[in-house]
């Protein structure tokens, strides 16, 4: 089994427990791996929520697991030259790695803003988007670290602004498998996985030590953002999953 691996700090708990236990992974960014499991490359992976909701036909979702916050997130933020409200017929960019994020910047600009503006996908850095963009969507370890170092720019956290608006938790990505992929070794995989967050949960500190020398976040900011995530798919999580849907089939954009 091909197991798809984001090398960003929000999953690396999870992925700590399952190196263990011997599972083949595949290293890519989010829009990267949403393609390797659409086209059958890889067998699971944790992807972008907007790739299961385009393609339900081909995946079963891997029950009780998401990637998710109820309320800021911290890696998913938008920084910017002006203030939020000042964006509205403004060029911004928004890093090619995000899958699910650049969509839910769509709908809570356009949605709940009233607001259009020109949207580019780009590989370069902030500072270099920022010299021909206003503002500019990052997102995983990129959008950590200039939180982090960040000086004179606006910073909004998606994941805030969405449960300001809906008062619901949002989903980024989803452990999906392929149907075609056996039931023993899906039932096997989904065993680990529920061990791996069991294990996180009740080690944060521990692997947050482990970390030590290796990230640009010191023990207990490393801790501090783990506890901002949700790593469960509750009726909560589902309800705010689907409404996002609707939002983006409204909109044209699923």
């Amino acid at each position: 089994m091909k197991i798809g691996l984001i090398p960003y700090l929000n999953l690396y708990p999870l992925y700590f427990y399952l190196k263990k236990k011997g599972f083949q992974f595949i290293e890519g960014v989010p829009t990267e791996l949403n393609q390797m499991i659409r086209k059958g490359q890889i067998d699971v992976s944790p992807s972008s929520s907007v790739e299961y909701l385009r393609h339900p036909e081909l995946y079963s979702l891997i029950p009780g697991h998401s990637i998710s916050s109820r309320g800021e997130v911290k890696s998913i933020i938008l920084f910017s030259r002006l203030p939020l409200e000042k964006l509205k017929g403004k060029r911004i960019l928004s890093t090619y790695q995000s899958g699910t994020s650049v969509l839910l910047l769509e709908v809570l600009l356009k949605r709940f803003y009233n607001m259009e503006f020109t949207l580019e996908s780009s590989n370069g850095s902030l500072e270099e988007g920022l010299k021909r963009a206003e503002a500019y969507l990052l997102i995983g370890d990129d959008a950590l670290k200039w939180l982090k170092y960040n000086s004179g720019l606006y910073c909004y956290d998606l994941g805030l602004l969405w449960q300001k608006q809906t008062g619901l938790p949002f989903v980024y990505a989803l452990w999906i498998a392929r149907k075609e992929i056996k039931k023993e070794e899906m039932a096997c995989f989904t065993r680990e996985l529920d061990r791996a967050k069991q294990y996180a949960l009740q080690n944060l500190k521990e692997l947050a030590l482990g970390l030590k020398g290796e990230s640009f976040l010191n023990t207990d900011e490393i801790v501090q953002y783990w506890k901002g995530l949700s790593y469960d798919f509750t009726p909560e999580h589902e309800k705010g999953l689907e409404l996002f849907r609707s939002y983006l089939l409204e909109m044209g954009l699923l």
